[in-house]
């Protein structure tokens, strides 16, 4: 299958793709496609690690400040999460991690408390600003190529990714809920079962919670 190029993704407007969660071999070779000591490629790889991680929106994880970092507790506090609510979330231990690097590696940008997380760092005039959706959807699309991954790789499935594992391993429902700021359960089972067979969402439900 042929993986759409950056200038092929205005395209996908308004179309609905089936989920493609990728798999942990899948998400290593992304990992491991981004440049692991330059600027673009630390702060790439924590993009990821942030959505596939902790499973935040593209917007939300956009929106983040340094503060919104908790690296003692492992957490991250959604600020402007859908429908203008907060909550906190957890994040992987690996990707708390890479988040780290990101955060201390900035830090020799001159980027500091007061600048988003995701900050463009250039030098050009737009040192500072909030990076768009279009540039991380088309580094991503980069890196999928780069990784020699055929599934269409995008900022929404990496969320997939981290709700098809969390479903996988038999975590409830009002887990991945909270995990995932669904506003209902009955959405999430929504959500989980375009990714999972009917079965294991029922089996989930029985759950002793």
């Amino acid at each position: 299958m042929a993986f759409p190029t950056p200038s092929d993704t205005t395209s996908h407007r308004g179309r609905t793709f089936r989920p493609q969660p990728l798999t942990r071999a899948e998400l290593d070779a992304l990992l491991d496609a981004a440049a692991r000591h330059s600027a673009s490629g630390v702060r790439l790889r924590a993009l990821v690690a942030v959505m596939s991680g902790a499973g935040l929106r593209l917007a939300e994880t956009l929106a983040l400040m340094p503060a919104d970092v908790n690296p003692t507790d492992g957490t991250i506090r959604v600020n402007l999460g859908k429908g203008s609510k907060t909550r906190t979330v957890g994040i992987t231990g690996r990707s708390l991690e890479l988040l780290e690097a990101w955060l201390t590696h900035r830090k020799t940008l001159a980027l500091n408390g007061r600048h988003l997380v995701f900050a463009t760092y250039s030098r050009n005039g737009s040192f500072g600003t909030p990076m768009s959706p279009q540039q991380v959807r088309a580094a991503l699309t980069r890196l999928a190529v780069k990784a020699g991954i055929d599934k269409r790789v995008h900022p929404h499935g990496l969320r997939h990714s981290l709700a098809y594992e969390m479903a996988r391993r038999g975590i409830p429902l009002q887990v991945i809920q909270a995990q995932l700021g669904h506003a209902s359960l009955d959405g999430t089972s929504h959500y989980i079962g375009r990714l999972m067979p009917k079965d294991v969402v029922d089996v989930m439900r029985d759950l002793d919670w």
